[in-house]
């Protein structure tokens, strides 16, 4: 079992920056595969970022709605995967959860493939 703390969220104007970090703690492993998700109000959760574990190569995957602007790393040696995020729209407005699982790999984007989750932190884009 891991646990995962996200932080970093906050409010910021459209075309702003902001840098979450989701640390890990537990049975941590750098072969396990890293997600972002997030959950609008009124909307479904959605896959945002994934990478996949060090022995997998640690390939990263995204989204096409968020592709170009948004950066999915990790730091196996803090156990700590980062989702750095600019030219932030309104649209990207919602709770975003990481997410850790192990063999998830390219199928990133399947969020009931993850064994565990974080709570969520807060990011509002503002026009």
């Amino acid at each position: 079992q891991v646990q995962l703390v996200e932080s970093g969220g906050g409010l910021v104007q459209a075309g702003g920056s902001l840098r979450l970090s989701c640390e890990a703690s537990g049975r941590t492993s750098s072969a396990y595969t890293m997600g972002w998700f997030r959950q609008a109000p009124g909307k479904d959760r959605e896959p945002v970022a994934g990478v996949s574990g060090s022995g997998s190569g640690g390939n990263t995957y995204y989204a096409d709605s968020v592709k170009g602007r948004f950066t999915i790393s990790r730091d196996n040696a803090k156990n700590t995967v980062y989702l750095q995020m600019n030219s932030l729209k309104p649209e990207d407005t919602a709770v975003y959860y990481c997410a850790a699982g192990p063999w998830v790999g390219s199928m990133w984007y399947h969020s009931r493939l993850y064994d565990s989750w974080g709570q969520g932190t807060q990011v509002t884009v503002s026009s």
